[in-house]
């Protein structure tokens, strides 16, 4: 096609040829998967700029990048001759998993050998994660950001052959990972040797040929040959108490048990070997068919599912085939159940992805439901519209909300309870519904926990007009120390001995002051007062001295710093005052008559309102039938076996504390893998805006001792 300068944007439409098909930006839409244009397609970009790429360096593309400057940019399009599908295999070039390179886009083809569903990440994105490989034997982490759950790709189980189209390659801890860039697409197919090739993606343009394919069906045969199929997925008829596994289904009936849990009421048409635990609910709250007649069959597995899961949960629709990945069967007891009684097995789908843990749906022309749908038909004469009546109810074994999960509450606890109340311990959902003021014990897990950063919950509490304050950071500390230094002139008190030296720094003096009564003493018997100090350096002397009061001159007379600072300092040890309560100034101090300086005394000469190191952390505890946020604070050194005040100055004991939350909830766990933990909790009611709130406080506990 010959060039032609024209002078205005305008004269395109006059200049161009014919054959060029006008498109304005805003009439273009950006798909997964653009490759159904011809690659020998001709395009023309009118009213675009030529500007520097910023990501040239970190990228290696091009240099130059064109940007759209007005909404008069139009591009041209003029349709090769040539046919799409021939050029496609010229258009894309894959490249085996072993020879990646950082910083590098790429197309590949791969086996999954590991995937996780979408999941929230920190940011507005869902997360997809998978682990895939190749002839190479190289096994490669992909990850996918986008906001759409319908854009991410469609994996139904491991051995999905899965296809990447413009993914880059990046270097991480010496092994090659790819992420998705701009214009990324995926297409995924089955697995199963001889199964139909159809193609799995949310774009409803996109190409696959002979060559993809062969592709596809030279996968398969190599990953079948490395045993990478083998199939997860368990019959009902198959599981065995405490297992973990993928669960292929049919949704007959849900319905919401509170905020945190969803039953979804499932089938494969197979008979489970033990009694099933049932968990009945109103008809009117459940949505779908009834189930009694299978449920009496052994057929129905109740499943509770929870946390990061409920989004797809709620959206299910009954009639629909699902996949449960992680799937856990536990051994339960029912209420009323007599010790010679067999326990009865229930179905839990806990929050977090550990193993690739999650549900999906399956669509209905998925080949892998064949079988199933195969033996759901031999039972579609049974009859669902029994009557339902108490007569009915009681021949099944009934488990109400609250007591789901009673064997996980089974076996020791990681703390241990040491109040005087001789109570029976109830569920959560129980102390909900309990009117304050209460006592009781609980057992639960540690869903989460605030503040995440434990040097937060360190806080400041004046036991008089019950102010709770953060602990001022040294920022701040040291802003207020180096404003007072500035300019400093010492002060002249006639009860104090007084020595003084010039700093390094023009302008400050630096002054300590002694009672006339404490010379001669012993200097861990005198108390100090520091005046044109900055923070570094009195934090340095305090390492020798117990007790050092920093001062600032003001006419000369001595007075406090700010109580935003601390009025002590002791060792390692930091004492502030609450503003509101102390006195304004301190005059003629007396220091007769002390035989120990200890923090308390130092406060009452000074006038000081002390205030207390107190831990504050919040809890959000789970024991499956609810959840409730609760206070540990008054307790809370009982509780970790540490004085919030000693922890304020030891970096060992703040570690201790840490170990001690990372036990309760290891970084990246599940809730399920975390200890269950007894409890004595305390609900009262505070005033809120002339209203009653119910609160909830952990009391009389503590971490059981290694």
């Amino acid at each position: 096609m010959p060039v032609e300068k024209v002078n205005n944007s305008s004269d395109l439409d006059t200049k161009v040829p014919s054959c060029l098909q006008l498109t304005s930006i805003g009439q273009l839409t950006l798909t997964s998967d653009p490759s159904h244009r011809c690659v020998k397609d001709i395009v023309l970009l009118a009213n675009f700029t030529i500007s520097k790429s910023p990501t040239f360096l970190r990228d290696k593309l091009h240099p130059c990048q064109l940007e759209m400057d007005n909404k008069d940019a139009c591009v041209y399009v003029c349709p090769s001759a040539i046919p799409g599908p021939s050029s496609s295999e010229a258009k894309y070039v894959y490249v085996p998993l072993n020879k990646l390179k950082s910083k590098t886009l790429v197309n590949v083809y791969g086996v999954v050998t590991f995937f996780k569903q979408p999941f929230p990440s920190k940011g507005s994105d869902y997360c997809t994660t998978l682990k895939i490989t190749d002839q190479s034997d190289v096994k490669v982490i992909c990850t996918i950001f986008c906001k759409k759950l319908e854009d991410h790709p469609l994996i139904f189980r491991v051995g999905d052959i899965i296809r990447l189209h413009r993914f880059k390659a990046e270097a991480f801890r010496d092994s090659i990972t790819l992420i998705n860039t701009f214009g990324w697409s995926t297409v995924t197919f089955n697995g199963i040797i001889d199964s139909p090739i159809v193609p799995r993606t949310s774009s409803k343009s996109f190409f696959y040929g002979e060559a993809d394919k062969r592709r596809v069906q030279e996968l398969r045969q190599w990953a079948a040959n490395q045993s990478l199929c083998s199939d997860l997925n368990t019959s009902l008829s198959s599981v065995q108490p405490h297992m973990y596994f993928d669960f292929t289904c049919q949704l007959l009936a849900k319905a919401v048990m509170h905020s945190g849990c969803i039953l979804l009421k499932v089938w494969d048409g197979t008979r489970c070997q033990l009694p099933l635990l049932q968990v009945a609910v109103p008809p009117d709250e459940l949505e779908g068919e009834c189930t009694l007649a299978k449920d009496k069959m052994n057929l129905t597995a109740n499943v509770l599912v929870y946390d990061n899961h409920l989004e797809v949960a709620r959206d299910l629709k009954p009639g629909a085939f699902l996949r449960f990945y992680n799937l856990r069967a536990l051994l339960q007891k029912v209420p009323g159940q007599l010790p010679d009684q067999p326990e009865h097995l229930g179905f839990h789908l806990h929050g977090g992805t550990v193993y690739g843990r999650g549900l999906r749906s399956l669509p209905a022309e998925t080949p892998d439901l064949l079988s199933l749908k195969s033996v759901l038909e031999k039972h579609v004469d049974l009859d669902e519209h029994e009557e339902v009546n108490d007569g009915t109810l009681l021949e099944i074994w009934y488990t109400p909300p609250e007591s789901i999960g009673a064997e996980e509450n089974a076996g020791p606890a990681y703390t241990v309870q040491t109040c005087e109340h001789n109570t029976q311990r109830i569920t959560l959902a129980q102390v909900k519904r309990s009117t304050p003021p209460l006592s009781c014990h609980v057992r639960a897990r540690v869903k989460k926990y605030l503040p995440q950063q434990l040097y937060q919950c360190l806080k400041l509490f004046c036991s008089k007009c019950k102010t709770m304050k953060d602990v001022p950071d040294d920022s701040a500390v040291a802003n207020i120390f180096l404003e007072s230094a500035r300019d400093n002139q010492p002060c002249d008190e006639q009860w104090a001995a007084t020595s003084s030296a010039n700093s390094r720094e023009p302008g400050r003096t630096i002054s300590m002051h002694v009672s006339k009564d404490m010379v001669g003493k012993s200097s861990h018997m005198q108390l100090i007062f520091i005046e044109g100090m900055t923070l570094d350096e009195i934090s340095v002397l305090s390492r020798d001295h117990k007790n050092l009061v920093p001062v600032r001159s003001e006419n000369s007379k001595m007075t406090r710093m700010d109580l935003t600072a601390p009025f002590l300092f002791s060792g390692k040890k930091r004492y502030y005052g609450c503003k509101q309560c102390s006195r304004n100034t301190f005059e003629n101090p007396v220091f007769t008559g002390v035989e120990t300086w200890d923090e308390q005394a130092v406060a009452a000469v000074l006038g000081v309102q002390m205030m207390q190191y107190r831990f504050l952390i919040q809890f959000e505890l789970d024991d499956v039938t609810d959840t409730i946020e609760a206070l540990l604070w008054e307790d809370a050194e009982r509780f970790f076996h540490i004085s919030a005040v000693d922890a304020s100055g030891c970096q060992d004991l703040q570690d201790r504390i840490q170990t001690i939350m990372d036990t309760i909830q290891p970084p990246e766990s599940s809730l399920e893998e975390r200890p269950w933990m007894d409890f004595c909790l305390s609900v009262y009611t505070v005033k809120d805006n002339d209203r009653n709130k119910v609160c909830y406080q952990i009391t009389n506990t503590e971490i059981v001792k290694q």
